[in-house]
């Protein structure tokens, strides 16, 4: 399927623009398309080294979908919503949302593709991943079954408009009772497992508000401006208030659990085709109420965890 792109602020390398404004599309995938003559920039041929600026219009033609190595696996999906176009899913903590060295299968993806089938999405056959959570945060993710869903959905995660409320259990007693961090973020140049706040880095928003306070911990609403890997967890605990089992930015005594408490509780979007926008939400997950109900009752269950 043809996919086309009118730019209307952003100037700079092709390559670069369509890896922005397609999330499914990496810089190095644009510039194999590139080099095979697969991309017009209004109607002619173009290089990845092009500069584009406001209304050129982008067209790749994506060679035919080859296999996906990913096998189909049957296995317990909670679907919220699904049609011709989107699946809204709630997944479960502790599952990974794409194959990758050390989770070859067991994921997602896999159920997905044993769930319905999808058209040609950046040259293969599978679902359009167009945003992730951790394999330890539970909760909401919208996936594309067709290439312009998928457009759709990239470009409206690219221009903020839809609508991601988390739920996270942090450590601490809040003197504000809601707040904005806005701090870049990128991989730590001393750990390539995680992220850190770095100057130059690419840019990320988090607002957060308390939801409920107890003595060590609380209940906090975050809502995401932009969605970096580990935005959440490495936010919260640059201000001193990790998310309680967080095995990576949190501390060793906290909340026993599978992970971090954090949850992608609600999720609104724009639909692809009837452009209707639509908003879905669901509860945290058995272990998460528990816990929760145990703070309201008094209850602390800190330990060392690791």
């Amino acid at each position: 399927m043809t996919l086309e792109l009118t730019i209307t602020t952003q100037r700079g390398r092709l390559d670069k623009v369509i890896a922005d404004n397609f999330s499914d599309i990496s810089r190095s995938q644009a510039q194999k398309w590139l080099a095979a003559g697969l991309v017009t920039v209004n109607g002619k041929a173009a290089k990845g080294k092009e500069q584009v600026s406001t209304g050129d219009v982008i067209r790749l033609d994506p060679p035919k979908p080859k296999p996906l190595e990913a096998v189909p696996q049957d296995m317990p999906l909670d679907i919220i919503y699904e049609d011709d176009q989107v699946i809204v899913v709630n997944k479960p903590q502790g599952m990974v949302v794409h194959p990758a060295p050390g989770h070859p299968d067991g994921t997602l993806v896999n159920g997905l593709l044993f769930h319905t089938s999808f058209s040609g999405i950046n040259d293969v056959l599978r679902p359009g991943i167009v945003h992730r959570i951790d394999k330890d945060t539970s909760g909401l993710l919208m996936v594309a079954k067709t290439a312009q869903a998928q457009v759709s959905l990239s470009a409206q995660l690219k221009a903020k408009t839809t609508k991601r409320e988390y739920w996270a259990i942090v450590h601490g007693a809040f003197r504000d009772e809601q707040g904005t961090i806005d701090a870049p973020l990128a991989r730590d140049p001393k750990d390539r497992k995680r992220q850190a706040i770095v100057p130059g880095g690419r840019r990320a928003v988090t607002h957060y508000q308390v939801l409920e306070q107890f003595p060590h911990y609380a209940l906090i609403k975050c809502v995401l401006e932009t969605g970096r890997t580990h935005q959440i967890r490495v936010h919260m605990a640059s201000i001193h208030h990790p998310l309680a089992g967080d095995p990576l930015y949190g501390p060793r005594v906290t909340l026993p659990g599978a992970g971090q408490f954090l949850h992608a509780r609600t999720l609104g979007f724009v639909h692809p085709t009837t452009g209707k926008f639509m908003e879905f939400s669901v509860e945290p997950p058995a272990l998460f109420q528990k816990t929760l109900a145990d703070l309201r009752a008094g209850i602390d269950k800190t330990r060392r965890v690791r």
